[in-house]
């Protein structure tokens, strides 16, 4: 079985969001930076993931692996070695910036291939992690999501693209053969960010305005995508997953009678749902029918904060 290792940063503002983010994706609480999982995901899904290594040797030392690597054969291929900063040592065996290069040179030298660090035909990368050294074909994020900071259609309260993004993978960890909607999509972050990772999902909204706005950012980074116009309790589909970000009160104004009714709207078309609220809404969800299984709260600063909830 591959194992994979992931390094990952986030703000102190995102600490919670992004744990909660790496427990839905690998299923398990991450350590400071770095962690190893089973689970095979490129790393442009995550917002806060920066590396993977895909593992092909581990051992003790960087000699044990440096005569792993001798085993390898690129042909005519280019490559180059990259010792990842971010590991699990403590603080006293860190290696230097200098030691990484050692690390580089003294793997990179023992491969059958020739080196090429600007532009090589393949990546790999070398950590430490569980008192064991790991080497294996590197991947970097494509931080895609910084091209959807530029939307054609925005307004002040939507959803900040990270929080939208970390949000898709929460409610979808896993899109082969899900299918998700947002049904207060507004102008369609989430979709956005969902889509671009390849979950299938529909939109919704009240607001005709909001409604016009998310096709027309879907359509500007040339994604397909149903966004359609109309309340959730005219919703008759049934689906695997809902990212429902309840209205603030800005744009689209709602009774907390309206509240409780799109909760129970979620429940009667969703298995799951994640719930994004500026308040405490427990008493709300329980009384719609869900059972809390995981939640954070993503801050912006120190006056404001979403609760984010995952429920089923």
């Amino acid at each position: 079985m591959t194992d994979y290792l992931y390094t990952y940063a986030c703000h102190e503002d995102e600490e919670d969001l992004c744990a909660m983010e790496l427990r839905a994706l690998f299923g398990t609480e991450a350590g400071p930076g770095i962690l190893k999982s089973p689970i095979g995901i490129d790393p442009g899904r995550s917002p806060f993931i920066k590396e993977r290594i895909e593992v092909l040797y581990e051992g003790t030392s960087v000699e044990e692996l440096a005569g792993f690597a001798e085993g390898l054969e690129l042909g005519d291929a280019t490559f180059k070695v990259r010792a990842l900063k971010r590991n699990d040592l403590p603080p006293s065996e860190k290696p230097s910036f200098e030691r990484l290069h050692d690390i580089e040179r003294e793997i990179g030298s023992r491969i059958r291939g020739r080196a090429d660090v600007r532009h090589p035909d393949r990546a790999f990368g070398v950590a430490a992690f569980g008192g064991r050294w790991h080497f294996g074909p590197y991947a970097k994020s494509s931080a895609l999501w910084h091209r959807h900071l530029r939307k054609p259609r925005a307004y002040s309260i939507a959803l900040p693209t990270r929080l939208a993004r970390a949000v898709a993978n929460i409610a979808v960890p896993e899109p082969a053969g899900v299918k998700a909607i947002d049904p207060c999509c507004g102008i369609g972050t989430v979709l956005v960010e969902a889509l671009s990772m390849g979950i299938s999902i529909a939109g919704r909204d009240i607001n005709p305005l909001a409604v016009q706005g998310a096709r027309e950012n879907l359509a500007h980074f040339g994604l397909a995508g149903e966004v359609a116009l109309g309340s959730i309790a005219e919703i008759e589909e049934r689906y695997d997953a809902a990212v429902v970000d309840l209205p603030y009160n800005h744009v689209s104004r709602i009774s907390p009678e309206e509240r409780r009714a799109i909760a129970e709207h979620a429940r009667r078309i969703a298995d799951r749902a994640v719930f994004l609220s500026i308040e405490p809404i427990d008493d709300l969800l329980a009384g719609a029918g869900f059972e809390i299984v995981d939640r954070c709260l993503a801050r912006k600063g120190a006056s404001f904060a979403r609760h984010v909830l995952l429920c089923r």
